[in-house]
């Protein structure tokens, strides 16, 4: 019998995290979330197996085709299938449709890792290789693992989230070689701003810090400095008897 003074979780992630709350009606043993977790992980790990040269987007499920950035988000897609990548996203409406309708057209691989959400979450018809996720976390290590590069549009706090975990995971060399690039330089130019007045100014971030991204409108651009990312990637590990080389922003 449910206690009326608790409410059923309305996704996994609440019926995990808030599993201490005398709120929130538990639903699970740690035990089965340990094992869903493994599951879903294992899975992840078995379909995108195939997944060798891929790059993956992020931007708002809010944004409807026609408007500019849906557009070149499709582009941006397109030319990354053309040029032998696949693209990854969140499976969902807006810029995640666009991407992977450009993969599409391209006939590239179109990966969609498909959350359950309250809200916003429909999966676009656009992929070829659909993935669905219970929790955040299972799915983010997939959007890092089989990615070479982030391609990242305008959007909100999903976005942002995904934004600053890239950085975070390069500035602290849990990646190397992987480049971040931020599609839409309007959009992206006072939070850039903000970083470098706030952040820097306060010594909260290294100046090399803001060489961990890199802001374009062009796709041409976003092919280059993914295409070089891979070929850094896949460089031989250098002399353990020689000096590691510094970190150093990717180019093109």
């Amino acid at each position: 019998m449910t206690d009326p003074a608790r409410h059923l979780p309305l996704t996994d992630d609440e019926e995990l995290l808030a599993a201490e709350l005398p709120t929130v009606t538990n639903l699970r043993t740690d035990a089965e979330r340990v094992e869903r977790m493994r599951a879903e992980l294992e899975m992840g790990f078995e379909r995108m197996a195939g997944v060798r040269r891929a790059v993956s987007v992020f931007g708002s499920a809010r944004i409807p085709e026609g408007h500019p950035d849906y557009e070149l988000a499709r582009v941006v897609g397109r030319r990354l299938g053309e040029s032998g990548f696949g693209v990854i996203t969140g499976g969902g409406p807006g810029i995640m449709e666009a991407a992977n309708r450009g993969a599409t057209d391209a006939g590239g691989e179109s990966v969609g890792l498909n959350i359950e959400l309250e809200f916003e979450q429909d999966p676009n018809p656009y992929q070829s290789l659909p993935l669905q996720f219970h929790y955040f976390f299972t799915r983010k290590v997939m959007f890092v693992r089989y990615a070479n590069a982030f391609v990242v549009f305008p959007g909100g706090f999903g976005t942002l989230d995904e934004l600053f975990e890239a950085l975070v995971l390069i500035q602290t060399r849990k990646v190397r070689h992987f480049p971040v690039l931020l599609v839409g330089s309007a959009f992206w130019a006072r939070l850039i701003d903000w970083v470098r007045e706030e952040l820097l100014s306060r010594a909260l971030i290294s100046p090399i810090d803001l060489d961990l991204f890199r802001v374009t409108d062009d796709p041409e651009v976003v092919v280059a400095v993914c295409a070089q990312a891979v070929r850094e990637q896949h460089e031989l590990p250098a002399d353990p008897a020689r000096p590691r080389a510094p970190h150093r922003p990717l180019g093109i």
